[in-house]
């Protein structure tokens, strides 16, 4: 498990810790300089009103330094180690879960983005719909899902277990 939030606590393992420590370095340290010497290039070129390269390049500046606000938050609050446990056999924050939906099967991480970009998974939040209608459950342990188009599919829990990538 890489990062799962349980109530107000982030748990981070020392591998994400590590890995979204060195993104923030880069993004905070040369990629600022990099951004700026971009920008700087495109508002040599005239006009700023039209200069598409200009407003290209601010508007990335914008999204990283959400990025870096983030990450630097997300450093600062969170606990590194592991997320405490879930009782044997039930779906808990970290879990690879297989499921059947609306008979399709699918499996996932119940956990965070931070976790899945890594694991090559797609991520669930425990808080989406989906992953707060399974948080607990064993495999074999058949509910109901609320999609957020406000329509209702069974969902039946086949396998969970602890990720450990």
């Amino acid at each position: 498990m890489s990062e799962t939030t349980t109530e107000s606590t982030t748990w981070l393992t020392q591998d994400a810790y590590d890995r979204l420590k060195g993104e923030y370095e880069h993004l905070s340290g040369e990629g600022r300089t990099e951004l700026a010497k971009r920008i700087e290039q495109a508002r040599e070129e005239g006009d700023l009103k039209e200069n598409a390269g200009y407003h290209a390049a601010k508007e990335e500046q914008g999204k990283q330094e959400l990025r870096i606000r983030q990450l630097r938050h997300l450093l600062e609050t969170a606990q590194v180690g592991e997320a405490p446990a879930s009782a044997a056999g039930e779906v808990g924050l970290g879990h690879v879960v297989t499921v059947e939906l609306a008979g399709d099967e699918m499996t996932f991480l119940l956990g965070s983005r931070e976790m899945g970009d890594a694991a090559g998974l797609d991520v669930y939040s425990e808080k989406s719909p989906l992953g707060s209608a399974i948080l607990g459950r064993k495999a074999g342990d058949e509910v109901a899902y609320t999609a957020p188009n406000g329509k209702e599919f069974p969902v039946k829990v086949v396998d969970t277990k602890p990720y450990t990538g």
